[in-house]
Parts: structure tokens; sequence; C-alpha cells
């Protein structure tokens, strides 16, 4: 079952940081990278057809006419005969290198008569190849730290009195939010000097919403979490 939650977490974010950042700021199209990695290791549907109009201008994901697939001239009967929304990845179960399905959008997939790909997948590379994208597009999104992300999500809601969205990403804390590895790498002295982290905070006490951050179902009570020390710094503002 989808985690509805976090698909409207993302999809709203999506629009937020589109509606409040410059229309050729190159940023936003990394933050969609970050924002839709983290959905990814959730339970969730595909949604990129929510806010596809924003993807496609900020340049996250691309679309052609399917006969643009590099593979078009030797499957083309293929490729004529999808009349449905089709990930274009194929798996085999009992491969012994199968590892589940989480790259299935690595090969892009056709809602007819288009095809998509989203930036820095296997598909966006070959068209890149192939001369179909060009500068800046055809560059791969750059890693941005998902509370950098959040950062400019919370000042971009604040701005549009979106106490909500702000108070359900900082509802997921310390070890979601700067997670490495082996969980959120950082003391609380650390974690104080971050820019990011000071920002955020300082939306969240001014909006007051921390209370809506309490209330999510995302929010890991102190005792249960990895860092308690991190995550009762975390909660007092």
């Amino acid at each position: 079952m989808s985690e509805h939650e976090i698909e409207d977490l993302v999809a709203d974010s999506v629009i937020v940081l589109d509606g409040h950042t410059e229309s050729h700021d190159p940023r936003v199209r990394d933050w969609l990278a970050t924002l839709y990695d983290f959905q990814s290791g959730h339970d969730c549907s595909f949604t990129h057809f929510r806010v596809m109009d924003v993807l496609l201008r900020r340049g996250y994901t691309y679309r052609f006419p399917v006969d643009r697939h590099p593979d078009h001239a030797e499957r083309s009967a293929y490729f004529d005969a999808l009349t449905a929304f089709t990930g274009l990845r194929t798996f085999d179960e009992d491969s012994p290198d199968f590892d589940g399905y989480e790259s299935w959008l690595e090969d892009g997939y056709v809602d007819p008569p288009f095809l998509y790909c989203d930036a820095g997948t296997e598909l966006w590379r070959r068209m890149a190849a192939a001369g179909a994208l060009h500068g800046p597009d055809a560059a791969p999104p750059r890693r941005t730290p998902l509370i950098e992300v959040v950062r400019e999500i919370a000042v971009a809601a604040e701005k549009e009195q979106d106490h909500e969205l702000m108070g359900m990403w900082y509802a997921f804390g310390c070890d979601t939010l700067l997670r490495g590895p082996a969980g959120c790498p950082f003391d609380v002295a650390e974690l104080a000097e971050m820019s990011a982290v000071r920002d955020l905070r300082a939306v969240v006490r001014r909006t007051d919403a921390l209370p809506i951050a309490q209330r999510s179902p995302y929010a890991v009570p102190v005792e249960s979490a990895d860092h308690h020390e991190l995550e009762a710094w975390w909660w007092q503002l």
C-alpha cells in the first residue's frame, strides 16, 4: 500500500520550490533529484505526472517522441505497439543478479505518444550521448544533501504560510534528514553550526510548526531514536 503522505509531501514540495525559485535557477533540478531519491526509499506509487509540467520545465524529466528512442529503429514493432504507460526496463526475476525493481525508471518510460527519461538515469545518459541533450541538460544532477533541500522548502513554505509542509518535513528528525551510512554522523555541536539546520529550525520556530511535526506519523519519539541526545535537541526549539 502506497505511503500517500510521502507522495503528497514530495509533490507539494516540488510545487512550492518551483513557485518560489527563479525560473532559470539550476539548483532546482538538483533539489528535485534529491526529493525523488528520498521518495524512492518509501513505498510510493509513481507520481511524476502529478507535477510533470514542473519536472519538464526544470529539466529533471525530458520528453521526446517515442521514435527518438535509441533502440526504436531495431525495435519499432515493440514501441509502436505500446498503448499505455510502460516502464521500459525489463527484469529477470530468476536471475542470480536480480535485486528488486528499484531501478525500473533507469531505461525510461513511455506514456504514448511520448518517451520520458529522468536526469541521471541510463536512458538519459544514452540520449545525451546521442546528442539529444546539450549543455546543462547533458550534465548529471549534483548531489545535494536532503537537509539543504528541506531548508529551501521550509523557506518557500513560510512565504506560502504552509505550516503543514514545513512541519511534516521537520518531523523526520536528524536520523532521516542528515542520515549517513550509519545514521546521523554528527553530534549536537556540529548540527548547531550547520546553516541549513539553523535556518530550518528558525523557520519552524517562527511559524510555530513544531506541534504539526509532533503529530506527524513519521515523528520518531526520542526514546525510540537511534541517537537520543540528537533527537532530544532536535525537538527542543
